[in-house]
């Protein structure tokens, strides 16, 4: 119960509690309030005072412009530095220095076949190189470099007003800043998210480089045909003259070369490259920077080069291998090296070859204008890559860079996964309408088979069983963790919708990871150098002696399950027009959304392939699916790859078809045909005969006594079928 309280009581505290809390509430509200009215007197005194300035009529307008276009400009201003902060990341480290290494790279067989680093020449002050090579460079390139701060409006405008007169591309806006940008720090991948930060660090060039220290770092850094880089490795090159003493004309067929230096470059195209000096001759007059009379000598008399011949460097493979080397020997004293790698040039042609071709004849019909494609023999050496339609138009690498959603490519760690875990190739699943955390996915027929078993699924690449598979039984930490192991070193990521392929990966890893199915399931071991020397012979690295040896990935009846369903796609499935005659095949399609990108990678017992088709800024194709212009690629190439060797069985399956003595089958050119039935004529790479020959003399050579090299320059190599001798 609640005591009363004794109104006759003499004890005070109660009573002087309720005053001391009422004088201190008075207090509150008395303080309050003189601040709110003394606050809205200052207020009142402000706009008092301010009404003097109070705009009427257009000046009124003016200010409320003004006013908006400050808080715009603000909001902007947070903006760009939003979209600097990533642009200007790429600055870190030591830029302006040149690698120090110097490489010469050498085929699998011992043929010089390019060079990367500091070996292209030192630089040469902007002082020292002719005045007609600088003008003819701005003329051509940048004729207001000296007077913009990097990106030059004028010239921008100037370039659209001249591309929509002409209806397509004849001028480009980008500074000589811009493009020295995008040498240092960026690709040439064509996206919004890449124009951007050339851009912001176009600015930051110009804020923290001179004008000739930008310049300077621009003609040592581009690429000039030919493997060169720096325009006094190009005068070497294709002159055989220091840059110092190139003449008018040589000067203005170097100055071309910038725009497109395969197309351009001389010792390809040497009419095509004298027609491109002729315009920049006629830029030289009509920038005002030399008259009709000083050049007319060089348009009568144009350059002359040292014969090269016309064989091509593989340059994409080249820039992977120089990355792989400097790696490797980053641990060593010597930077001077002579490298052996892996790449076979016949086969590096055949994929260059295959990839134009197809480009050729179905880029139009496909809407789509690039493409690349890895080859690796089993047992990992990359024997050819093409990273691109065009070195010389982009040096981005497409097959080791890009990264692209493989679509349905990518089921085939879901179904490793399951059969990993219990699961076989006559298991059934139900094919019906799933949903997994609000996504539902659609099979590509927008149908459903009810009951089927894991082979029929994947053959025809139903969407539903790889979800259902992840979202019941596997979880989608498990199918990640088995593309890291086989070889996937791109991000994997967790979301829902990753087993139908929306994780990016690079060409690759796709070749990675899908020759550990013809290698048996033992570890890819993928390498493009087999041994680095440095100039007095000795053996700093060799493949054999170096690297641990394989382990396996993959249980045996895994492998055999895998590859039983694998071999079947290119029979019944979705890969049909990948189905090479007489040898047995495996490999998968992808599609993605949007028909974004399309893939097949496949495999044999001697390679594995993945060939990719699509557009650089993601825009979709005309329906481009797996199973057509990429199929039909890999079968062109794999095609001309297993002429002329013994071909060997893909692990689980059935051995090659055999001769009527029991002697392994050899793929011929007569048994070989293309889509309509005639045979494909393409010269053989080796005869059964010559093979053997070379493994007897590779034999020979690795029982022979070991030669004195005394040359610094001169080293003999051993065919990389046979251990080297190392020290």
């Amino acid at each position: 119960m609640t005591k009363l309280q004794d109104p006759f009581s003499q004890d005070q505290r109660p009573r002087k509690r309720r005053h001391l809390f009422l004088r201190l509430d008075s207090w509150i509200d008395s303080v309050l309030w003189s601040a709110g009215s003394g606050l809205g007197e200052k207020w009142e005194d402000i706009n008092i005072f301010f009404r003097r300035y109070h705009a009427k009529g257009y000046k009124r307008w003016f200010f409320e412009v003004l006013g908006e276009s400050m808080t715009l400009g603000t909001a902007g201003a947070v903006l760009l530095l939003a979209l600097a902060l990533p642009a200007f990341e790429e600055t870190y480290g030591n830029w302006r220095e040149q690698d120090d290494f110097a490489v010469t790279f050498l085929d699998r067989y011992g043929n010089e076949i390019g060079h990367r680093g500091i070996i292209h020449e030192d630089s040469v002050p902007i002082d020292a190189l002719p005045d007609h090579l600088i003008k003819s460079v701005l003329a051509t390139e940048d004729r207001r470099f000296f007077e913009h701060f990097g990106i030059d409006l004028f010239g921008l405008t100037r370039a659209m007003t001249e591309n929509v007169r002409a209806n397509s591309v004849v001028q480009g806006g980008s500074t000589i800043t811009q493009q020295l940008a995008k040498n240092l720090f960026l690709t040439n991948e064509r996206t919004i998210e890449r124009k951007i930060k050339e851009a912001f660090l176009a600015l930051w060039l110009e804020a923290n480089l001179s004008k000739n220290e930008i310049l300077r770092l621009y003609l040592d850094r581009a690429y000039m045909g030919g493997g060169t880089f720096g325009i006094a490795a190009a005068a070497q090159f294709y002159f055989g003259k220091e840059i110092t003493d190139v003449t008018l004309a040589e000067s203005a067929m170097l100055a071309g070369l910038f725009k497109a230096p395969a197309r351009y470059a001389p010792h390809i195209n040497l009419p095509a490259a004298r027609g491109r000096a002729n315009e920049v001759l006629t830029n030289l007059v009509q920038g005002g920077l030399m008259t009709e009379g000083q050049v007319i000598g060089a348009r009568r008399k144009p350059a002359d080069i040292v014969d090269r011949g016309d064989r091509e460097s593989p340059d994409y493979f080249l820039d992977w291998a120089f990355e792989e080397v400097r790696r490797i020997a980053a641990r060593y004293h010597d930077h001077s090296l002579i490298v052996r790698t892996t790449i076979d040039e016949n086969l590096q042609r055949a994929a260059e070859e295959a990839l134009e071709a197809g480009l050729r004849q179905y880029g139009k019909r496909y809407d789509v204008d690039q493409g690349a494609i890895i080859l690796i023999e089993n047992g990992g050496a990359v024997r050819a890559m093409v990273g691109g339609r065009d070195y010389g138009e982009s040096q981005f690498n497409r097959a080791t860079k890009a990264l692209r959603q493989p679509g349905s490519s990518f089921k085939v760690f879901v179904y490793t996964t399951a059969m990993e875990n219990g699961f076989t190739p006559e298991t059934t699943i139900r094919d019906a309408p799933i949903t997994w955390r609000g996504w539902s996915p659609r099979n590509y027929g927008r149908g459903y088979k009810g009951r089927i078993d894991l082979t029929t699924a994947l053959v025809k690449s139903v969407n539903t069983i790889p979800v259902r598979l992840a979202r019941d039984h596997l979880g989608t930490e498990k199918i990640a963790e088995m593309a890291k192991r086989l070889g996937v070193e791109s991000n994997v990521a967790l979301d829902k919708t990753m087993p139908l392929g929306t994780s990016e990966v690079t060409v690759l890893d796709q070749a990675t990871a899908y020759s550990v199915f013809a290698a048996g399931g033992m570890a890819p071991n993928r390498h493009g150098i087999t041994q680095i020397m440095n100039y007095s012979g000795k053996v700093l690295f060799d493949q054999r002696r170096d690297v641990p040896e394989r382990k396996r990935l993959l249980d045996e009846e895994t492998i055999r399950s895998m590859n039983t369903i694998l071999t079947q796609i290119p029979e019944w499935g979705t890969g049909r027009r990948a189905k090479l005659e007489g040898i047995k095949t495996g490999g998968k399609t992808g599609t993605t959304q949007a028909y974004r990108d399309g893939w097949f990678v496949g495999f044999t017992g001697n390679f594995t392939a993945a060939v990719w088709f699509g557009k650089d800024n993601f825009q979709p194709t005309a329906r481009m699916t797996g199973g057509s212009l990429p199929a039909m690629t890999f079968k062109q190439f794999m095609t001309y790859a297993h002429q002329g060797i013994e071909l060997k069985p893909i692990p689980g399956i059935e051995d090659p078809e055999l001769e009527e003595d029991g002697s392994e089958k050899l793929a011929t050119r007569s048994e070989l045909t293309d889509d309509s039935g005639e045979p494909i004529i393409r010269p053989r790479v080796l005869s059964k005969q010559a093979t053997s020959l070379l493994r007897e003399l590779a034999e020979d050579f690795a029982n022979a006594p070991p030669v004195n090299t005394q040359s610094q320059r001169s080293v003999a190599f051993k065919p990389d079928e046979q251990p080297a001798a190392v020290e």
